[in-house]
């Protein structure tokens, strides 16, 4: 059983395809990165693992659970989504309320977009520390969410998607706005997790290749709806596939685990 599984995916909306012909299988402990230009259809890939659409045609089974046979709010307890542009807590509220970021992390709890205070024992507030500490913000847990700086809440958003064990987490990029120290600082919890949790499976979604953690095990390549090229990480991001995914002849580097790319010039 695959944690993700499309066969024959397409995805319609009045009238113009975002996805067509997607075939994709994620196993339980991977770690995949799904690269693509603007529009190419990534966000609405991960919209499908993430159980908040169904497919125009084809199969989607997360979790061992075909999508249009199962109570979709029961199967999205299993699955940490953070996405870039779809708020998940009611920060607005927060802010309004002085909601620390220990309180922005329980919420996770619950799966609400502000806290159920009866819902939350001392177990539940011991783990929302654990996972902040994990994140690298173990510091923050009594400070307001609305003064914390946009990379502090990039983590807390993530420890947030934690809070419910899910078997699967599912990044939306999430390094969209941060500065460079930032994103360094997520990207390196992000490996720290894939590290410390070996059964927790990754989906990270983004179009800068330099944003690609060092413990990813495998990349998918969308254009234009399509799948270019899937497979370990290594096989996959190449020069050739990422110039003919890009539209743009680039050399690939890798450094420590890392992956750049420039220009042919």
């Amino acid at each position: 059983m695959h944690v993700v599984e499309l066969e024959g995916v397409g995805v319609r909306v009045v009238g113009k395809t975002l996805l067509d012909a997607v075939d994709w299988q994620v196993a339980y402990g991977d770690h995949w990165v799904v690269l693509g230009p603007n529009g190419a259809g990534k966000t609405t890939l991960l919209s499908l693992a993430a159980a908040v659409r169904h497919p125009t045609v084809g199969a989607v089974t997360v979790l061992g659970h075909r999508l249009g046979r199962v109570d979709l709010r029961e199967l999205r307890r299993h699955i940490g989504l953070v996405s870039s542009d779809q708020a998940l807590v009611d920060e607005d509220l927060m802010e309004e309320e002085g909601a620390t970021a220990q309180t922005v992390v329980l919420t996770g709890h619950t799966g609400t977009s502000a806290p159920l205070w009866d819902r939350y024992g001392e177990a539940e507030r011991e783990r929302a520390l654990r996972l902040l500490a994990d994140l690298g913000c173990k510091d923050l847990a009594d400070r307001r969410f609305a003064v914390c700086s946009q990379g502090e809440r990039a983590r807390i958003r993530v420890a947030r998607a934690l809070m419910g064990d899910p078997a699967v987490l599912l990044l939306d990029e999430p390094f969209a706005g941060l500065d460079l120290p930032a994103r360094e600082d997520l990207i390196t919890a992000v490996e720290n997790l894939a590290e410390t949790r070996p059964v927790l499976t990754t989906v990270t979604v983004t179009h800068h290749l330099e944003e690609v953690p060092s413990t990813t095990t495998h990349a998918l390549l969308l254009r234009e709806g399509r799948v270019l090229a899937a497979g370990p990480v290594t096989d996959v991001l190449t020069p050739g596939h990422l110039s003919e995914c890009f539209g743009l002849p680039l050399h690939v580097d890798r450094l420590h685990g890392r992956w750049y790319a420039r220009s042919v010039r």
